[in-house]
């Protein structure tokens, strides 16, 4: 069975040679399944996945991810099309594991899945035709396993008698005891060549984001090593993992580097994909790849953990290498609206250059009405910039509805409406096919008269983070969105994003910006600055050369920040800018921090 999500059109070649280029939002907006484990549930019924993989295979994106029962295809990134498959086989409904942190491989022509375990009763799979869900067993009880499994195949190395053309890798790890380890595996068979091997272990003395706790501040819990995966680039291995833990807004990726795809590794000193601040935070566990146009991308996880440790979402990020081979991920403005790949990029493996598209956020804590509140799921929470909170209305029928002020007479390029997970029916367990939203969504300039703005009144897809850019930009200062239908649950909104421009002046640049590092414990630092009277949130960036301020973190509404993920043994170097509804200052001058 066959689930469309979409929100908009790619650009034709027509459009391209015009320089029209189409934009995404994070979280990504494909048909999440609910989690299938009932005691993950006792809070609520939710929507979870994490762990995600996204290859190109044959020029198509596949994307694989925790316990969905299934996965998507897409041809653009955009436009995400799911494929009901159980892979784990018999399918046992007391194994709720089906498919967790899915390992993904291409091996020559053969796309390769198979799900984490230590038993061995898991096929591994084989497909060269996956997007009909063609697949059969490649080896029908794949006796190595392993936890949060990954595949790699250097298909440039030199070949061997026991490899074939090229050779293949396994990678797995998941635990605050034990490392990433490491084998090869005979191409033909699939078996492996010799035992595994001992890659990485954490080094939270040194490197402070691998710090167990929300802010790398957990001072007697050990963190948690997780998700490998290998990249190989100019003839360097780049074995990335996640950290320090799966429920905290610090959960990243990290990567070391080395000469062979076994090792010996030596460690970047700061995060590969961090995403510390802004709506959906958490960039760990993820998988690496390269779009149609050889340009590099990164897909990881988002953090939600609200209703459960494991309630979580997928980010797609901007990716690449520097000219001294330093891998690097942009989250900067990583979930605003942000340009979908395009040949208009070229094949540069570099996108370090800012796809964002420089619409801002128009309604971040701005007035609120609605039509009624359930509790405390107050109507602010739709626009504070957490998706952790939301406002929830107190039915789920037609007619609930939600109203921003946007405060101005303003330009509008986009809206995301990310739904929330409020008394989800008790059987919503697992993937649900076929369920739906349907809204309205208008627009005006004084609060009285009402222009449609988007209808899906008619729409029979499942959109929970429903991403829409308009064809033309309009210009309002109140959104509402009217419901009609929801798949289960109550109406509720944990955020209502206005995107675009506030047609005034940007914010001045920031002055008084100072980084306090002490001898004490170098991996932490107290960062402050004298507050801009009209930006409502402010970007930090920071790396260990002028010329690398590759790690971004976002705070809204506050004027200090607790730094706690340096390397304890490098020099930083770092600037901040400040952010409104109408665009980004100027960056301060960079400063050095012993």
């Amino acid at each position: 069975m066959l689930t469309i999500v979409a929100t908009a059109q790619y650009p034709s070649p027509a459009e391209e040679a015009q320089g029209v280029r189409h934009t995404y939002c994070n979280p990504i907006n494909i048909d999440y399944g609910y989690t299938p484990i009932p005691n993950f549930s006792k809070w609520g019924r939710h929507r979870a996945t994490a762990d995600p993989v996204i290859v190109n295979y044959k020029g198509d994106y596949y994307l694989f991810s925790t316990n969905q029962w299934g996965y998507w295809w897409s041809s653009d990134l955009l436009n995400w099309k799911f494929i009901s498959k159980k892979f784990l086989r018999p399918w046992n409904t007391n194994t709720y594991d089906e498919l967790c942190a899915p390992a993904v491989g291409v091996v020559g022509d053969t796309m390769l899945v198979f799900g984490s375990t230590y038993t061995r009763n898991f096929t591994l799979w084989m497909s060269t035709n996956p997007k009909a869900n063609e697949w059969k067993p490649l080896v029908d009880s794949f006796e190595i396993g392993g936890w949060d499994p990954a595949f790699f195949t250097d298909e440039d190395a030199r070949p061997d008698a026991s490899a074939g053309r090229g050779r293949v890798y396994m990678y797995n790890g998941s635990s605050n005891v034990y490392p990433i380890y490491g084998i090869e595996l005979n191409r033909k068979t699939f078996q492996p060549i010799g035992t595994r091997k001992e890659l990485y272990f954490l080094q939270s003395w040194r490197y402070g984001w691998q710090r167990f706790g929300e802010y790398s501040d957990n001072t007697f819990l050990d963190p948690f090593i997780e998700g490998a995966w290998m990249t190989r680039h100019n003839g360097k291995y780049y074995l990335q993992y996640g950290a320090p833990g799966t429920e905290f807004s610090g959960y990243a990726d990290g990567v070391v580097v080395g000469d062979t795809p076994l090792g010996p590794f030596t460690p970047q000193s700061d995060p590969y994909s961090m995403k510390v601040g802004g709506f959906i935070r958490g960039a760990g566990h993820g998988a690496t790849f390269q779009d149609n146009f050889k340009n590099y991308w990164h897909v990881s996880t988002g953090i939600i953990s609200v209703k459960n440790t494991f309630e979580r979402r997928i980010g797609i990020w901007p990716a690449g290498f520097d000219k001294d081979g330093l891998m690097y991920c942009n989250t900067s403005f990583g979930d605003y609206p942000t340009y979908l790949p395009s040949s208009l990029d070229g094949e540069t493996g570099d996108t370090m250059r800012s796809l964002f598209t420089g619409w801002m956020l128009l309604n971040y804590n701005k007035p609120v009405q609605v039509s009624s509140t359930l509790g405390d799921y107050t109507p602010n929470n739709a626009v504070d910039e957490l998706i952790k909170t939301y406002w929830s209305a107190k039915t789920g029928k037609k007619g609930e509805w939600i109203q921003s002020d946007l405060g101005t007479v303003s330009t509008i390029n986009a809206v995301q409406i990310n739904y929330a997970d409020q008394d989800v029916a008790p059987y919503h367990l697992g993937k649900i096919n076929n369920q739906y939203h349907q809204y309205m969504l208008y627009y005006s300039k004084d609060g009285r008269k009402w222009t449609v703005l988007v209808n899906k009144s008619a729409n029979k897809t499942d959109v929970p983070h429903d991403y829409v850019e308009l064809e033309k930009p309009v210009q309002a200062r109140f959104i509402k969105l009217e419901n009609i239908h929801m798949p289960t649950g109550k109406f509720a909104i944990s955020g209502l994003r206005v995107f675009g421009n506030g047609n005034g002046e940007k914010p001045g640049a920031i002055k008084d910006f100072i980084v306090l590092r002490t001898e004490k414990d170098k991996r932490s630092a107290y960062i402050k600055w004298r507050p801009v009277d009209d930006a409502y949130a402010y970007n930090i960036y920071y790396g260990i050369a002028p010329d690398k301020l590759y790690n971004c973190i976002m705070v809204h509404s506050s004027n200090e920040y607790w730094m706690k993920a340096m390397d304890a043994q490098k020099t930083y170097y770092y600037c901040i800018e400040a952010i409104n509804e109408n665009g980004v200052s100027e960056r301060s001058k960079v400063i050095k921090v012993e």
